[in-house]
């Protein structure tokens, strides 16, 4: 009776630990830091207009331009990119696409939602959307797995007739993720975040002279801080486990003691 109510307690007070870490995260308050919305987009990777995750942006241009966000992503991270393209009145059949790359410029593979889509003569607008897999703190030099840095979103038709070439449209972009926490954690972590002038800034430590263009954005605790993830508690808790199944196997099959009909020993 005493090893069932040790085992009871024990799993009751690990359930009301474990409740917090395994629920289910929400989607990432706005990280607008001064609360305007951005009304451009940039032409390139270069001169891509930043946005934080949780700040809607939006942006006008003609069919054939080619329309480029960044935003920061770390790790633990899922990132969700959405988009809706306003189409003029009278168009033909459009094909749309979102490409998302990370801060070496690869193309990030989407997890699920339509990154392409086809719409119809005298639609209004077409909606777009890219749930790219989680940020990884590490990972193998041939590797594409996405890792903590800049990420940048990609806008632009890929199919359309000629009569509707150079009409004008609006855009709107919105960036957002869930913390996916230690389910995704890996036993490593990357020297420095895939930023723009990174590489600049390492060098030019010490050196008052020499100053690198980064990102205006990112985490205030700085990238991927801290060690600890949820992956600790689960780890607790198996360990945790495996000790009082160990000690109630043992009470199980020890017995009671001697057995009666055994003559003491002389």
């Amino acid at each position: 009776m005493r090893i069932t109510r040790v085992l009871g307690a024990a799993l009751l007070a690990l359930g009301l630990a474990a409740g917090p870490a395994a629920a289910d995260p929400s989607p990432s308050p706005s990280a607008s830091g001064d609360g305007k919305s951005p009304t451009q987009a940039g032409t390139s990777f270069r001169t891509a207009t930043e946005i934080e995750q949780g700040q809607r942006a939006t942006a006008s241009g003609s069919t054939g331009d080619y329309l480029y966000w960044s935003f920061p992503a770390d790790t633990g991270q899922r990132p969700t990119v959405e988009a809706t393209v306003k189409l003029p009145d009278t168009h033909g059949s459009q094909t749309w696409q979102l490409d998302v790359y990370d801060g070496l410029r690869r193309r990030q593979a989407c997890q699920y939602g339509a990154a392409a889509r086809t719409a119809a003569q005298g639609a209004s607008s077409v909606e777009l959307a890219c749930v790219l897999r989680t940020v990884r703190g590490w990972a193998e030099p041939w590797a594409n797995d996405p890792l903590p840095g800049t990420y940048y979103v990609r806008l632009t038709v890929v199919g359309l007739g000629a009569s509707d070439l150079g009409q004008p449209v609006g855009a709107e972009v919105r960036v957002d993720s869930k913390d996916i926490g230690g389910a995704a954690a890996v036993d490593g972590r990357l020297g420095k975040p895939l930023v723009p002038g990174i590489a600049v800034k390492s060098e030019a430590d010490g050196d008052d002279s020499k100053t690198a263009v980064l990102s205006s954005f990112g985490s205030d605790d700085g990238w991927s801080s801290g060690w600890w993830s949820d992956r600790w508690v689960w780890t607790a808790i198996g360990a945790v486990l495996a000790a009082l199944a160990g000690i109630g196997g043992y009470a199980l099959t020890r017995g009671s003691g001697r057995p009666g009909n055994v003559p003491p020993q002389v």
